[in-house]
């Protein structure tokens, strides 16, 4: 017999009465806020055609990392699930009875309460997910979805999002954008979509097909890539094409925080080095920390907001790699050091204020001890939510105890969801807000906040700071 599905209003809130009426207020306050999602891995062709989305396991399943790598740990090969397959190659509605025998795996996880959101909030599912019901979900989901209250537009409207950003490479033409800036000039449509500067194919000498991209890179700018001085000035080329584009931040996914303030001499041989394809692991390291400096330079230049996401150890499953490719849920944690780390880069510019730079982890040993205590020093840094792994209740709340007391809230930047899965955005952003109101709350029963400044407060963690922190 299947369960009912219901979301209690109170999930999420605190236990204690007095607190939870609290939080209760606040929550209410914002839970109607717009959407900022100002960082994210959305497709942007999404957007541009329109299109619908297909079915259950093409919008739920198959671009979710966090869904797959489950099934994948229990012994479902992602084969089955349709990852780095065709349409003809699998059989989507199987992928989805998959997912849906093993659903109890989700339990206690944030992909259970993001999908029970969906389920519940976005297709009207009002009983849970099973093998029983596995048929009844897809093909429900799948109807919808042919409708145009589901087209990619209607939902970006419905969940009242203001604006959203995507991530692209420096190499990608940013046509899909175009297309949307577009319609957003003829009046056809009025979302706002942005995009970002993710340059970690033309930054890291150990990516894939490196070589190959630094001539791309040179043959979209016109400059000589395989100069120094030609390859700042590619960058800086394409930052302003991606700023035209609507771009307002940079993003890079680097192994390390590591940061490098090496002379101008130092630099060229080391990029001749990288050209050649002779570095090693320790100068291919050292390269991509200069470049952390000098895209810092960059952004006090041209304004665009740097972004920092270090700390993973990417495609650690080799096989899954070489058979499936990038972002397939093989991504590790690992430590990381940030003091050392970043001393190079502050002793150049941290103390400048037009710059913002935003600093995420995946290694939470390091709030108490080094990021809050930066961010609640440093002029230049703020420090970004709690971050994939720990987007999460308690990942929140670990990072809510653990920064407030040195950083505060005003050098944190708000929420950002960091997605693939559209529909988790506004089920991840109504997380957030209960999450944030809950540790309000608790601050105003202890008589540490007064109720209109969590008023406030609450506003600014769900708005206000995020459109400040990334220029929107």
């Amino acid at each position: 017999m299947s369960h009912r599905l219901d979301l209690h209003p109170d999930r999420l809130l605190p236990v204690e009465p007095t607190i939870r009426n609290i939080a209760r207020d606040l929550y209410a306050s914002v839970a109607a806020l717009p959407i900022v999602s100002p960082h994210g891995h959305t497709d942007p062709r999404w957007f541009a055609q329109n299109a619908p989305f297909g079915d259950a396991t093409e919008l739920l399943l198959r671009p979710d990392h966090y869904v797959f790598r489950m099934l994948y740990s229990q012994g479902v090969p992602l084969e089955s699930l349709g990852i780095g397959a065709s349409r003809a190659t699998y059989d989507p509605r199987e992928a989805w009875r998959i997912l849906a025998r093993n659903w109890h795996l989700f339990r206690g996880t944030p992909s259970r309460m993001w999908l029970d959101w969906v389920f519940a909030e976005a297709f009207g599912m009002e009983v849970m997910l099973d093998e029983a019901t596995s048929d009844l979900y897809y093909d429900t989901i799948t109807q919808k979805l042919a409708t145009k209250d589901f087209l990619p537009r209607a939902l970006f409207d419905r969940y009242n999002i203001e604006v959203i950003a995507t991530t692209e490479s420096p190499l990608d033409d940013l046509a899909y954008h175009a297309s949307i800036m577009a319609d957003n000039a003829s009046g056809a449509w009025a979302g706002r979509v942005v995009t970002a500067y993710r340059p970690d194919p033309v930054v890291d000498p150990e990516f894939e097909g490196f070589a190959q991209n630094l001539v791309r890179l040179g043959e979209l700018t016109g400059e000589d890539t395989h100069s120094w001085q030609g390859y700042l000035a590619a960058h800086r080329n394409r930052r302003a094409f991606f700023a035209r584009h609507g771009a307002t931040s940079t993003d890079h996914g680097h192994p390390t925080a590591r940061t490098a303030n090496l002379s101008t001499v130092e630099a060229e041989a080391l990029f001749a080095q990288v050209v050649r394809g002779t570095a090693s692991a320790e100068q291919a390291e050292l390269f991509r920390a200069q470049m952390l400096t000098e895209m810092a330079r960059m952004s006090l230049a041209d304004g665009l907001v740097m972004q920092i996401h270090p700390g993973s150890m990417r495609n650690h499953n080799q096989r899954v790699f070489e058979n499936f490719g990038r972002d397939k849920g093989a991504d590790i944690p690992t430590r990381t050091d940030y003091v050392h780390a970043l001393k190079p880069l502050l002793d150049t510019l941290g103390n400048e204020r037009d710059l913002s730079i935003i600093l995420f982890t995946l290694d939470e040993t390091s709030y108490a001890r080094e990021l809050a205590p930066l961010a609640g020093h440093y002029p230049c840094l703020k420090l970004g939510p709690a971050w994939w792994f720990h987007d999460s209740p308690e990942g929140m709340r670990r990072f809510r105890l653990s920064t407030t007391e040195t950083a505060g809230f005003y050098n944190t930047v708000g929420f950002n969801d960091d997605t693939r899965a559209f529909l988790s955005i506004p089920a991840r952003h109504d997380v957030a807000r209960r999450i944030d109101c809950g540790f309000l709350a608790t601050l105003v029963a202890e008589h540490r906040l007064k109720d209109w400044e969590a008023a406030e407060l609450a506003h600014e963690l769900t708005y206000g700071l995020v459109k400040k922190a990334y220029r929107l």
